[in-house]
């Protein structure tokens, strides 16, 4: 089964994830793609492939003959993509032998994936990139995972290894990824996550990570006569934000450091909602996080009335860091895969998450490997072919029976 056509096929079902939706899965295309994955593991001989009601795929390769007592291994990609851009209607490309300039995705509507923008992309000269019209996300977060596994599954038909177990997981993009995993019937010693990130993108550390909601309650009557009247929703809300730390937001940080993201807001002068999602890679920083947030909520309280602003968080994953850094022979088996595969490793902490975070907290350790891609959730989002193919080459190297 070639990989780049598997990839483009699976980008052609639109699978975002709906955050405001409860069931599981939020959106009706990643019962779509399972099926889809789930035929194509049927088709190259993976045994015991299912896919259950909420959308999770699970498949098997028994331990070759011999390989009995090797360590089960886990492969693990997502099926949804990110609700920040729409993924209805995808038209890929391929751009062959990259000239390193800029990439013009819509003349018409002037989308350019500027070098200055973006002066990464100059390493990728000579390489083959797969792009979008500059209308839609691409999905390489999590398709090209996808594509890969599936890909490195098919190759391990005829190379002598223990047990492989993968699984592909629904909205993983709005936290609830690993949430129905059975880790009895995903079957595995440890596992990987196949998530996001350039090639050669180790990781085994990640945000602590929270969402919250707050609520502004406000007063409304005439303009005429609201003097000393009026509670402006919207107003207290502007005003709820600015209690934030100014430089604490995403494009004011990087590495370890934390933030406070706003990712939506709504509202008139009778209510208002402000959605953020709270991210820290410590622990002791992250609950203080929460707690700035909530005696902001208390200050306006005292402020306009109580009742006026109610606030709510809720815990999504934490930082997998804690568990692996007792695992080290995961994390050393990954490294060593990539070097027989001519790559460096570059071992970087996630600024988000995985489902091996959910995962590694019970009790299934589970970095994350990058898969090859570049500028996720957003309409100049590509992936690099021999990126992809070099990807395969690592998950073959890591599952393989040693010499």
């Amino acid at each position: 089964m070639e990989l780049i056509e598997s990839f483009l096929r699976y980008v052609s079902v639109d699978t975002r994830a709906d955050p405001k939706t409860e069931k599981t899965p939020s959106t009706a295309g990643q019962h779509t793609l399972a099926q889809m994955v789930a035929n194509d593991l049927t088709q190259i001989g993976a045994e015991g492939v299912t896919v259950d009601e909420h959308a999770y795929v699970y498949g098997y390769l028994p331990p070759s003959e011999g390989c009995e007592r090797l360590p089960s291994i886990g492969f693990i990609a997502h099926l949804d993509t990110s609700p920040d851009v729409t993924g209805e209607n995808v038209r890929p490309r391929i751009i062959h032998g990259y000239d390193g300039s800029d990439i013009v995705l819509n003349e018409e509507k002037n989308v350019v994936t500027r070098v200055r923008d973006f002066p990464f992309l100059t390493k990728y000269e000579g390489s083959d990139l797969i792009v979008t019209d500059g209308m839609t996300l691409l999905g390489a977060d999590d398709k090209a995972g996808i594509a890969e596994i599936v890909r490195a599954v098919e190759l391990l038909r005829d190379i002598p290894h223990g047990g492989i177990a993968v699984c592909f997981t629904p909205d993983e993009e709005i936290g609830h990824g690993a949430s129905l995993l059975d880790t009895d019937v995903f079957a595995c010693d440890f596992a990987y996550t196949l998530d996001g990130g350039e090639l050669g993108q180790l990781s085994f550390e990640t945000f602590n990570a929270a969402e919250a909601n707050v609520f502004i309650h406000g007063l409304n009557v005439h303009p005429g006569s609201a003097k000393g009247v009026m509670k402006n929703a919207c107003m207290i809300a502007m005003e709820f934000d600015s209690m934030l730390p100014a430089a604490e937001r995403p494009q004011y940080t990087s590495g370890r450091e934390g933030f406070f993201h706003l990712s939506e807001m709504s509202g008139n002068e009778s209510l208002a909602e402000l959605s953020y999602i709270v991210r820290d890679h410590d622990r002791e920083k992250f609950t203080k996080r929460k707690d700035i947030l909530m005696s902001a909520a208390g200050f306006l309280n005292d402020k306009y009335g109580a009742g006026t602003v109610e606030a709510k968080t809720r815990d999504q994953y934490y930082n997998m860091l804690e568990v692996l850094k007792d695992k080290t022979h995961v994390i050393e088996r990954a490294v060593d895969a990539m070097r027989r595969c001519g790559i460096e490793p570059n071992v970087i902490p996630t600024r988000g998450g995985t489902d091996g975070s959910a995962l590694s907290f019970r009790g299934l350790p589970c970095p994350n490997i990058g898969v090859g891609g570049f500028n996720y959730h957003g309409v100049n989002e590509g992936v690099c072919v021999q990126s992809m193919e070099k990807t395969v080459s690592v998950i073959v190297e890591i599952a393989k029976a040693p010499l």
